[in-house]
């Protein structure tokens, strides 16, 4: 072989080498930014989020709000609305009582804030009634009847501590999950002062668990029986009642005006609910993400605050 024949050969060694590594770089990369995506960026799909949303004009105006008059940010980002209408749908609503010994309430008291319920809903709304102490029970199982409801209230009894969290988490995961692919209107009323005392559920992780499910919480409140001592390993009662209703997108009214409180619920829920639909985009998957929606002047919106991480 001659001199110029193992050059020339030498040359194309190192061609394909040099080929060879470039393609294995250009395949790593290929790989790195498939994975990025699939960690980092929901730009990929397509698929709708729906959040539920209370909306309603300030002063006089009855006609329904629109897209065009809301804003969605999701971290920070916004995010654009594909849809958002109505909801006339029927309620499902737990009535979660607290049954325990210590409650400054008296048991007429707590069956008042219950039957006020049975008579404010509207045509094809359900009611379950839950009483909590250390355990929580079916005091009346899905029902529309006034009659049957009022009879169901007095079994009610003040006993034992307020397990708050864990009846919050049986009512979520064994009431209403089940009904998740049915309505998208699922409610939660806390008829209680927010204490909890002995739960092995922690609040943190049932209140992600309500948002995560898009469930409404509501609050008939009664006094604070600790009245605002300082709790070591708990959020106060009052602040409960404020985190579980803020961050779900309810309300919170005194147990005092508890037909009050019954009307502004069911009218709220039958005639001021609204379904937002979107998909996200440049969100981290898996995260935790906040939410904010605002308004033009003269509208009032409310939903939850954040999106829990589905990774458990």
């Amino acid at each position: 072989m001659t001199t110029a024949q193992v050059k020339n050969r030498n040359r194309k060694v190192c061609g394909l080498a040099l080929l060879s590594l470039v393609l294995l770089l250009l395949v790593s990369l290929s790989i790195a930014s498939g994975q990025a995506g699939r960690h980092t960026s929901a730009n990929s799909s397509n698929a709708s989020t729906l959040l539920n949303v209370v909306a309603t004009h300030e002063g006089e105006l009855k006609e329904p709000i629109t897209a065009k008059q809301i804003a969605l940010y999701d971290n920070g980002i916004a995010q654009t609305i594909r849809s958002f209408s109505h909801d006339p749908a029927p309620a499902r609503i737990v009535l979660l009582v607290d049954n325990s010994l210590t409650i400054r309430a008296d048991v007429d008291k707590l069956e008042e804030a219950a039957r006020e319920f049975a008579y404010e809903i509207f045509e094809g709304d359900q009611i379950l009634i839950v009483g909590y102490d250390t355990q929580a029970e079916i005091v009346a199982d899905w029902t529309d009847d006034a009659k049957k409801i009022e009879a169901s209230l007095k079994s009610f009894r003040k006993k034992g501590d307020p397990h708050l969290f864990d009846a919050l988490n049986a009512v979520s995961e064994d009431a209403l999950r089940p009904l998740a692919g049915a309505t998208q209107k699922r409610v939660i009323v806390v008829i209680s002062d927010g204490l909890d005392r002995g739960s092995k559920m922690h609040f943190e992780t049932i209140l992600s668990e309500l948002q995560l499910q898009d469930i409404t919480v509501y609050a008939v409140q009664a006094p604070d029986r600790t009245g605002g001592a300082l709790r070591r390993d708990q959020p106060k009662p009052k602040q409960v009642i404020e985190k579980l209703v803020e961050g779900t997108g309810g309300r919170v009214f005194s147990i005092d005006e508890a037909k009050a409180a019954a009307q502004a619920i069911c009218d709220e829920l039958r005639k001021n609910r609204y379904v937002l639909s979107y998909a996200p985009t440049n969100i981290a998957i898996g995260d935790p993400r906040r939410l904010l929606i605002i308004a033009d002047d003269g509208v009032s919106v409310r939903a939850k605050t954040l999106q829990p991480s589905i990774i458990k």
